[in-house]
Formats: structure tokens, C-alpha cells, sequence
């Protein structure tokens, strides 16, 4: 006899999960007297072989860097290289922690608290080595051990590469969030996924276009993360779900694809304390991997497509959805993560024992936009399928557990899925919503509130009635969530006014609340800007660890805004950060950068709402007014560098028209000899978190200008100022909160308000006035590009059309309240004592907007979550 397989059970699963131990989430056994039992072999000799931290002993560091050039990377000194020295000095680093984290993972599985999980689709975490080593207090001995060894710390520094895992704010967002959560000493785990591409490399073509390249950042490993290859778990995709007629709502769903996901842990050490929370990325892997038949019949394409397949998902970050495969590529990437991320956290609550209707009293989840949304029906199926939990009781356990973050109020940002992939994709998933539908949205609870009102029904419901129908994530996120949240102040009004006003209706003003974002101070000003993190802590006299944990303290500044020394020494750091950058320039792009002019900075993602093209259209502007000019009325006008840096969506044709025109006003401005010495535009390509943190510092004011309404927050704007940069901008997202800390008279405003703003749109619609009418100088501009002052004036002709037909973003209207304020920016600069104040008083009163502050806001008035310290 041998063992037999039933081939009638492939694809099938088993009534329940099976949950087996891993690696984490697990307490030791205890006696009969309660101690705690070793597990195995003698527990002398296992503690004696157990390491502790480093104690700042450089001696102990070289020797540490050392053993890992020896035995982990296999090399000898006389062929180690910066490369192989960044490398042993990350292990090194690691190693600690490494025992940090696990001593955190052990202290929360013995207090046994309630704990939050943050699934953001995105993490933009920026290089790990400098952040770890200053939130452990190390710095200064590493730099010194390496020096011992005969290296440089800041050669080593740079050979990091940026984690490919995010693109913009949303990313860097949650990156914060999961630093403060550590310093915060809160119980914290983040979930993502691990791309192996990123979401692009940039390059520019040589007449301005964006190309896009893979961005093989791990090709060089990573040593920050740890594989768990022992924590996987099987997501399924297709298949058939066929429900059961027992009258509990439940179903079997089998058959189909189905991948495994791996599990990536990433430390993510707090400030001045030992808790080291955990980022947790899932990698997408088969099943199988090899169909031997296929390739032993000579089919090779098929012999590895169910290994393509699988490894596609966890491939690239945001794949273009203009084509049918990228639809569902895209909708795979969020189920897989939410299946695989639900499945650990289950996995971990039932470690506890506790009964499953305690779940909400020891697990709260927040949604970072709608990209998790698909973890309502996935913990729904886990509990109703899995669990035997009835209907009403699952939905009550789902509605305790999430929380969602509103992100946008643009319409076309919100995610809606057609109904027709959805069912082919997620079989069950798309019962589980039609359910939801039928049972919650046509409820008599909402026919008696609102008797008749098929209108507000039909809003309301989660199917949205096109051709093909789609599924409205965002009215799932809110109908399935506990407490839904905008970031900024007058973006939460917009959600609970606009995008959500009927959910409001229904279920009262308390599910909406607001958490004003905010950026974690250890990385964009001790980390970033070292000369100005220095001299506050010389200023005020408090040591560093205290006020980078209470950023309300650098109100201290303002009692030294008289005192003529230190404006001294804050200009000389800021002159020192402007010849950093442009030393930076010089170096990569090979281009000379005049450190004396005033550095003006726009660096976001491109976006027409985000509005660089105002930005630039306001340059060409600048040009044109100075080619005008005698050689002596140019002596008069203050120098300035324009910077901009972003990537545009690679299907995004508009946006990607912008940085052409951006980079050939470049070509031309720069090179113009009666404007280059007052005037010079730089496209910094390829923008990531380390070219932010050289850019940030050495701002003397940056562009937050998009259209009233439409920015949810910006956080961009919060790192600037924190650093001494003014803020130009509109009357916008958390622009207005910004204004009233640091005080009307410090911040540059234009540009019509949020309420002129649907108005100003149905003109535009139903009543056009040309351009030449509303603004004369902005007309000369778009004919002057028409013209082909910039190349070949075709070429932008789409993107001009934006503005000269329909301007739903407002350049008509705001452009010359944009050139008045750029005007009062010159003004005011040419003060420099008084703009040395502004940039004190701006630093000083940015308290409000530390990371520290929004996700105590978090874990005090959502989740229900308090601090543990690790001892």
C-alpha cells in the first residue's frame, strides 16, 4: 500500500481554519503554581547564550560590525566596501532591534491588552538606518565605531535605498503613524504589502517626458525586514461559493486560484524607549510553484504561469487600471492583503482564548482610505463561515472592530469596483455585500426615518446603478465601521457636508469625527535638519529626547525672536541646508545652483487639483516679466529657485504633460542669459522620502496651492514650516489650521474660498468668459507655451485646453491672486530680519502637528487603546 490522493479535495477547504503555532503571539507555559515553565534544554545555559543591547559601548559596536562582515556577509577587510559596511552596520543595528521587538511582542502577550492594527496599502518608510540609530540613542557611537573601522557614517548612510512601499502622503502618513505609535509606547502593528517593484523609477526623456522603470529595491536585500516564512497563509481568488440552506447565512467557497501569503516583519523602533512596534508586509507566493507535467511535456510557458501569476500581485504598487488585467490586478493586491492580514489577527486574538464576541474588546482596525475596504465582507466571511458566528452577531463584531479614514472628497478618487469583476474575483465577497445591501440599506430602519425618499435610498446604497453596476467602497468603509474620520478640519466638515451628508443623516454626527494629521518630528527635523535640532536644544536647554516627544515645547523659540545672536545662527543653518541641497543638485544632475536666491519648493505627486501647473504657469509669468525688464530694473527683483519633484500616475496624461512643460521652461529659463541670475527652475527626478528631507530644510517658502476643497490635509505643508519654511497657499486642507497657529501675519494666502468654489464651476459651464477677459496676463502665458517658446507647442495643447475650457480646477480665477501673493513673498524676503522672525515664530508654534498628538488622538477617542511601556 502507499498513501493515496483524493483529487476530489483539491481546491476544497476544510470546515475550519487550522491555526498553527508560529513565531509570535504565543506566552510560555506555566506550572501548577503559575511560574513560567522553560521550554527546553537547560535555562542556564540558554540565558547565558542570550545577548543584551548594545549599552553604547563603541567597543561592543566594532565588534558586533565585525562579526557581521565575517560571518554574515562572508567578507574579509581587505574587501569590504561602503556597500558591505552599510550592511554589517544595518545587522548590527537590527540586532538590537531585534531584541527590542521581542521583548515588546512577549510584554504585549502577557498584559494581554487590546490592540490596534493600521492596514494602509501604502508605507513610506524612507531609509531605516539613521531613523534607528537616532531613536535608539546611538548615533554618535555608531559614527564613531565605523570611523574606528576606517568609514564614514554619512558614505554609509547614503547607500540605503529608499523601501519602494509607498508614493506620497498616504504612505509617509502611515509611516509616521507607526513611528509615533512606538515613541507613544502604544500597541500598534502595521500591515502592507511587499512590492518587489515599487511603484516606479523616474526618468526624464530628453524632451521632458516621464519615463517609468522598475524600481528593483530589493535586488540588494533588505536588511531590515525578517522572513516569517512559518507565517503564511492560503488566499483564495474565482471559484464558486454555493450557500448552505440551514438558515445561518453561511457558504462553502472553493475552487478557484489560490496563493500563499508570506509574512515580512520590519521593526519599527520607538523614541528613547524599548518598544519596537511591527510592520508586517505580505509577499505573494504559489501554491505550487512548478507544473512539472507542463514542463516535462514541453510546455514551459505553463509550467511557471501559476508562479507568475501569483508573484504579480505583490509585484508593483498602484498597476495601471486603465486596462481590463489591471482592474483586477488591483483588486487582487487588496484582497490578498486584507484576507492575509484579517487571517493573522484572528489568528493572534484566538491565541488569547477569549470567547469571539469579545473580538472588538481586544482588536480595533483602522482603514487608511478605502483600499482595505474588502476587510468588512473578508472578517464577515471569517466570522458567519468560519466561526459559526449568526448573521446579526458577525455584524455587530464588524461594526466594533474598523474604523475608516476619508481621505478625499474628490468624486472620482473614490473607489468603486464593477459588480461583474467583483463576482467573478470574490464569489462570496459579492454575496456578503449583496447581503448587506438587502439587510441594512433596505432596512425599515431607513424607510422609517426617511419614509419614501428613493432618492436618499438610492445614494445611499452601496450598489451603484450603472452599466456595469459597481460597488461604492467608501458607503461600505462607512456602513461597516464604527467611526469614520477626515484629516484636517475643514475637510472632515467637506466629508460630513458633501460625500457622506446622508450617512450623517442616518446615523447621527457622532460616528464623524476629525484627526487633524500629523509628521513624526524624529525624522523630519532631528533626522532631517541635525544643524536646527541642535541649536533648539543648545536654545532651550531641555534635552532632545524630551521635546522631540513634546513638540510643544519649541514655543520656547519664540522668547529668543528678539535676540539678534540667535537669528544669526538660525539664518546660518538654513544658508547650510540651501548648500547642502544645492551640493546635491550639483552632484547628480551636474547643474550650479545659487545658494543666495530664495528656494522655492512644490514637491508633491502631480495631480491637476494639487495644481503645479498653476505653479509653473506663474514662473513663465516671472520670465516674461523679467525679459521686459531693463538689465537695470532686474537688478531690483529678488532671486529665486524654483524646485519641483513628484511622480505622476504612469496612465496619467495630463499630469505627465505638466512635468514635460515643467522641465522645458527649465531648459529654456535657465539658460537664458538676461534671466538665469534671477531667475533658474529645477525638476528634481525620481522623488522619494531621503530627496524630501534635503529638499525640506533648505526651503525659504513652499506651494501648497491647490484648489480650495479638494486637499483632504497635506502633510508636506506641516514639514516645511516645522523646519522654517513659510507656507504660500490657498485656503485649504490643514493650510487653515497651520494659519491659526502660527498666526495670519507668517503665512501667504490667496485664492477664492471653498464656498465660491461650486459656483464658480457652474460659470465656467454655463456662462464661459475667455481667458483674456478674466486675466490678460495668464492669457499671454498659454499663448506664449501655444506659441512654442517652450518646443513644440502642440504638445501641451490637451493640457492647456484644461484651463482655456471648463477650468474645473480654477486657474482663471486664482492666477492673479497667486501673482500678488508671489509678490508679497519677494517683499517680504527682502526683510530679512523680519523673515528670520517669521520662520522662528513658524517652527515655534507647530506643536499641534506632530504625529505624537493625532495618534494619542487615535488611540484615546477611536480605538480604546493605551500606552505599555516596555521596562
Amino acid at each position: 500500500m502507499t498513501s493515496v490522493l483524493d483529487t476530489t479535495a483539491i481546491g476544497k477547504v476544510q470546515r475550519r481554519r487550522r491555526h498553527v503555532r508560529t513565531l509570535t503571539g504565543y506566552l510560555p507555559e506555566k506550572d501548577s503554581e503559575g511560574k513560567e515553565k522553560w521550554p527546553r534544554g537547560d535555562e542556564k545555559v540558554w540565558k547565558n547564550g542570550l545577548r543584551g543591547l548594545d549599552a553604547g559601548s563603541v567597543p561592543c559596536i566594532t565588534k558586533s560590525i565585525v562579526n557581521h562582515v565575517q560571518t554574515s556577509l562572508a567578507r574579509q577587510p581587505h574587501e569590504i566596501d561602503n556597500f558591505g559596511a552599510y550592511q554589517a552596520a544595518a545587522l548590527s543595528v537590527r540586532d538590537n532591534l531585534i531584541i527590542n521587538w521581542n521583548e515588546t511582542q512577549l510584554h504585549y502577550s502577557r498584559t494581554a491588552g487590546k490592540r490596534a492594527y493600521y492596514l494602509s496599502l501604502e508605507f513610506l518608510m524612507g531609509r531605516a538606518l539613521d531613523n534607528a540609530l537616532l531613536n535608539l540613542g546611538l548615533k554618535q557611537q555608531y559614527t564613531e565605531g565605523v570611523d574606528k573601522l576606517g568609514f564614514n557614517m554619512e558614505d554609509l548612510l547614503v547607500q540605503e535605498r529608499d523601501a519602494g512601499l509607498g508614493n506620497g502622503g498616504l504612505g509617509r502618513l502611515a509611516a509616521c503613524y507607526l513611528d509615533s505609535s512606538a515613541s507613544q509606547e502604544l500597541p500598534v502593528w502595521g500591515y502592507g504589502l511587499r512590492y518587489r517593484y515599487g511603484i516606479f523609477q523616474q526618468l526624464i526623456s530628453p524632451d521632458g517626458q516621464q519615463l517609468e522603470a522598475p524600481d528593483p529595491w530589493l535586488d540588494n536585500s533588505n536588511p531590515w525586514e525578517l522572513p516569517r516564512i512559518d507565517v503564511n497563509y492560503q488566499v483564495r481568488f474565482y471559484g464558486t461559493a454555493e450557500r448552505l440552506n440551514d438558515g445561518s447565512g453561511r457558504a462553502i467557497w472553493e475552487g478557484g486560484q489560490e496563493v500563499l501569503a508570506v509574512a515580512y516583519d520590519v521593526p519599527i523602533p520607538g523614541c528613547n524607549t524599548r518598544n519596537t512596534n511591527n510592520l508586517r508586509l505580505w509577499e505573494s507566493k504559489p501554491k505550487r510553484g512548478f507544473d512539472l507535467n507542463s514542463f516535462n511535456a514541453g510546455d514551459y510557458e505553463r509550467a511557471v504561469e501559476s508562479s507568475n501569476s501569483a508573484a504579480a500581485i505583490t509585484s508593483v504598487l498602484y498597476p495601471n487600471d486603465h486596462t481590463t488585467f489591471g482592474k483586477e490586478l488591483r483588486l487582487k493586491q487588496q484582497y490578498f492583503w486584507t484576507a492575509a492580514s484579517l487571517a493573522d489577527i484572528m489568528r493572534r486574538f484566538k491565541n488569547m482564548g477569549r470567547p469571539i464576541t469579545e473580538f472588538p474588546q481586544y482588536v480595533s482596525i483602522q482603514l487608511n482610505d478605502t483600499h482595505p475596504t474588502l476587510a468588512v465582507p473578508e472578517l464577515m466571511r471569517l466570522l458567519v463561515d468560519d466561526e459559526d458566528v449568526s448573521w446579526d452577531d458577525a455584524w455587530n463584531i464588524v461594526t466594533e472592530t474598523f474604523f475608516f479614514t476619508n481621505h478625499t472628497v474628490l468624486p472620482e478618487a473614490l473607489e468603486r469596483w464593477p459588480v461583474p469583476l467583483l463576482q467573478n474575483l470574490l464569489p462570496r465577497h459579492m454575496q456578503i455585500i449583496f447581503d448587506i445591501v438587502i439587510l441594512l440599506i433596505f432596512s425599515t430602519a431607513v424607510e422609517r426615518k426617511f419614509p419614501g425618499d428613493r432618492e436618499r435610498l438610492a445614494r445611499m446604497s452601496l450598489i451603484e446603478e450603472s452599466v456595469p453596476q459597481n460597488v461604492r467602497m467608501a458607503h461600505l468603509a462607512c456602513i461597516g465601521d464604527r467611526k469614520v474620520n477626515g484629516v484636517a478640519e475643514l475637510h472632515s466638515e467637506l466629508v460630513r457636508t458633501t460625500i457622506l451628508k446622508d450617512f450623517v443623516d442616518f446615523y447621527g454626527i457622532s460616528k464623524f469625527g476629525n484627526v487633524t494629521n500629523g509628521i513624526t518630528p524624529r525624522r523630519w527635523l532631528d533626522q532631517c535638519n541635525p544643524g536646527l535640532s541642535n541649536l533648539i536644544t543648545k536654545t532651550l536647554d531641555i534635552e532632545k529626547s524630551v521635546w522631540l516627544k513634546d513638540l510643544t515645547k519649541l514655543e520656547g523659540l519664540l522668547d529668543y525672536v528678539e535676540d539678534e545672536d540667535f537669528r544669526e545662527d538660525w539664518a546660518a543653518v538654513k544658508q547650510a541646508n540651501k548648500e547642502r541641497l544645492a551640493h546635491h543638485i550639483q552632484v547628480t544632475l551636474s547643474l550650479s545652483v545659487n545658494t543666495h536666491a530664495m528656494f522655492d519648493v512644490q514637491i508633491k505627486r502631480l495631480h491637476e487639483y494639487k495644481r503645479q501647473t498653476l505653479n509653473i504657469l506663474g514662473v513663465i509669468h516671472r520670465y516674461l516679466k523679467l525679459k521686459s525688464m531693463t538689465p537695470k530694473e532686474r537688478k531690483t527683483v529678488t532671486p529665486r529657485n524654483v524646485f519641483f519633484a513628484g511622480k505622476a500616475a504612469p496612465g496619467y496624461y495630463i499630469a505627465k504633460l505638466t512635468i514635460r512643460l515643467i522641465v522645458n521652461v527649465a531648459r529654456v529659463v535657465n539658460s537664458d542669459p538676461d534671466t538665469k541670475d534671477y531667475l533658474n527652475v529645477f525638476f528634481l527626478p525620481d522623488y522619494s522620502v531621503t530627496l524630501a528631507e534635503v529638499l525640506i530644510p533648505a526651503s525659504d517658502i513652499s506651494q501648497h496651492i491647490s484648489t480650495a476643497g479638494t486637499e483632504a490635509s497635506g502633510t508636506s505643508n506641516m514639514k516645511f514650516c516645522l523646519n522654517g519654511g513659510l507656507l504660500l497657499g490657498t485656503v485649504d486642507g490643514a493650510n487653515i489650521e497651520i494659519a491659526e497657529e502660527v498666526g495670519p501675519s507668517n503665512v501667504f494666502f490667496f485664492g477664492h474660498l471653498t464656498p465660491a468654489v461650486e459656483d464658480l464651476r457652474y460659470q465656467h459651464v454655463y456662462h464661459p468668459v475667455p481667458v483674456e477677459q478674466k486675466s490678460p496676463a495668464l492669457a499671454r502665458v498659454l499663448n506664449e507655451i501655444s506659441s512654442g517658446l517652450f518646443g513644440d507647442g502642440g504638445v501641451y495643447e490637451p493640457l492647456l485646453n484644461t484651463i482655456r475650457q471648463g477650468d474645473y480646477y480654477l486657474i482663471t480665477e486664482d492666477f492673479d491672486s497667486y501673482i500678488e501673493a508671489l509678490r508679497m513673498v519677494d517683499e517680504a524676503y527682502n526683510d530679512r530680519t523680519e523673515w528670520i522672525k517669521k520662520s522662528i515664530r513658524t517652527t515655534a508654534k507647530m506643536g499641534k502637528f506632530s504625529s505624537d498628538r493625532a495618534i494619542q488622538d487615535y488611540a484615546q477617542e477611536y480605538w480604546n487603546i493605551e500606552s505599555t511601556k516596555v521596562e
